[in-house]
């Protein structure tokens, strides 16, 4: 062998060798693709949202939530699915930190997808029912329960506070206030609405971890919400995040109100507060590809993602939406035959 011919031989190896390395190696970003979507509304026995205590009426349409398929928390994208993933259409690619805060393990972030998805729940369920004149009641409720803090095994996640040490709260605020006035030591008195009874508590008082002599019972405050109807959620469990409130509200909605809302297949979008705004998620322009695939018409989004979608070419009836009601309005307007009146992009 010559040392050209040597030569030659080492720097082809090398390359190919760095050209595997560079295969191989994990860079710092997270595919984003279109994942599948998922019926929320049904007809007939088969009800992906049971809801009862109320009076309820027939559907006819098909309401279905979208999703994103993205890079696993546990796993690792290389450099030229990376690439593949910026390059072909439909898809993205985002800096893995902006999906995956550093420090986060993949059960971290799962179980903070399942808590956004059960907030979802909750606050599209208040928000239908507001929208359908159905009585709501704001109240102080447990939010979480510190593990070996005091109130671990006496308050739980979801109750409703009604008195504490015989005063009435509005607030969370009013709570904690209400706990910061008494002694470390010292017990308080709870009246809560648990599971549509209610329950007198007692709970010890602790001392902070973060101010000596302040009192505390190891439980974190929010707003909650008394209303008569129950409503059940059949979805799966792996699907997480809060950007399926806006469907969620409508199906409900659709169900308690009397005449069908909803015609057709129609797929969308969006997280929903408690007082039914909608407010902007990510992924929307993966979301539209998923919703074409699932044989949707119509695709309702916030319109805070106006220009996500810009440019987009779809064959869907795209309807931005900034509230609950704007998004009713809109599926009668579809059902009117009155498309010039569905709401547009600033």
């Amino acid at each position: 062998m010559t040392r050209q011919t040597w030569v030659a031989f080492v720097s082809a190896t090398v390359f190919v060798l760095m050209a595997l390395v560079l295969a191989l190696t994990p860079v710092p970003f997270v595919s984003w693709t279109p994942g599948g979507t998922y019926e929320v509304l049904g007809a007939g026995e088969d009800q992906p949202i049971e809801v009862s205590g109320t009076t309820t009426y027939p559907t006819e349409g098909s309401l279905r939530i979208t999703t994103v398929s993205q890079t696993a928390a546990d796993a690792r994208l290389t450099l030229p699915e990376a690439v593949l993933s910026y390059l072909l259409p439909e898809r993205d690619t985002l800096p893995r930190e902006s999906i995956y805060p550093p420090g986060k393990t993949a059960e971290q972030v799962e179980i903070e997808e399942r808590q956004s998805m059960d907030t979802s729940q909750v606050d599209a369920v208040v928000a239908a029912l507001r929208a359908a004149d159905v009585e709501v009641v704001e109240r102080p409720a447990v939010v979480s329960v510190t593990v070996s803090g005091p109130s671990e095994g006496i308050l739980s996640p979801g109750d409703l506070v009604l008195t504490v040490n015989g005063l009435e709260p509005t607030t969370p605020e009013q709570v904690t206030e209400e706990v910061r006035a008494v002694a470390v030591g010292e017990e308080i008195s709870f009246r809560v609405l648990r599971d549509g009874e209610e329950r007198e508590l007692r709970v010890p008082t602790g001392s902070s971890n973060t101010e000596a002599g302040l009192a505390v019972v190891g439980a974190q405050f929010g707003p909650g919400y008394e209303y008569e109807p129950t409503v059940e959620f059949g979805i799966d469990p792996a699907i997480g995040g809060p950007s399926a409130g806006l469907l969620f509200s409508l199906a409900i909605y659709d169900r308690i109100t009397p005449g069908a809302l909803v015609h057709g297949t129609v797929a969308g979008t969006g997280q929903i507060t408690a007082d039914g705004v909608v407010e902007p998620i990510g992924g929307v322009q993966q979301k539209i590809a998923g919703s074409e695939e699932a044989g949707a018409s119509v695709f309702l989004y916030p319109e805070g993602n106006c220009a996500d979608v810009a440019g987009v070419r779809t064959d869907l009836t795209l309807v931005p939406v900034e509230t609950l009601p704007q998004a009713i309005e809109a599926m009668q307007a579809l059902d009117a035959g009155t498309p010039e009146e569905l709401p547009t992009c600033p």
